[in-house]
């Protein structure tokens, strides 16, 4: 087991070393992004990465409060399932209104690989090869969907 303090310092290590890894790639504009803490533009609609004990993962998530909001964004990007699906070259898991970790209703897009550990460092290669192109196939579909979105 480890201790909290040990866990925060993996974790940090891990980000660190793939915010290093990515920081030569520019977005899809051309552009320099902040891969880590990718702005979408658009309030509440957020990029996230996960890298736990048992999987990586990486997801648009939609955390509107006003679920009438939240649906539309979630229906607007359904919409664009097939660009996604067709840049990305896999079958994305589309989930609305699930409750997240903190009890939040939220709506996720997200792709999940299984049997990785963050705390594994031979698994961070495997990790950081599953969000690279993930992330940037993202950033690609979101110059297009963001010009959708109302």
């Amino acid at each position: 087991m480890y201790t909290r303090q040990e866990i925060s310092q993996v974790r940090k290590k891990f980000w660190t070393t793939f915010g290093q890894y990515m920081r030569p790639v520019t977005g899809a504009d051309g552009e320099k992004k902040n891969w880590l803490n990718y702005k979408t533009g658009i309030r509440h609609i957020y990029f996230r990465m996960v890298a736990g004990k048992d999987y990586a993962s990486v997801a648009i998530e939609l955390q509107q409060t006003d679920s009438a909001l939240q649906d539309h964004y979630f229906n607007q990007l359904l919409s664009m399932k097939n660009v996604l699906e067709q840049m990305t070259g896999e079958v994305w898991d589309w989930q609305s209104q699930i409750t997240d970790e903190n009890g939040n209703v939220i709506s996720r897009i997200s792709k999940t690989v299984e049997g990785v550990n963050i705390f594994n460092e031979t698994d961070w290669p495997r990790i950081i090869s599953f969000l690279k192109p993930r992330m940037i196939a993202l950033d690609e579909f979101w110059g297009i969907a963001r010009e959708i979105i109302n």
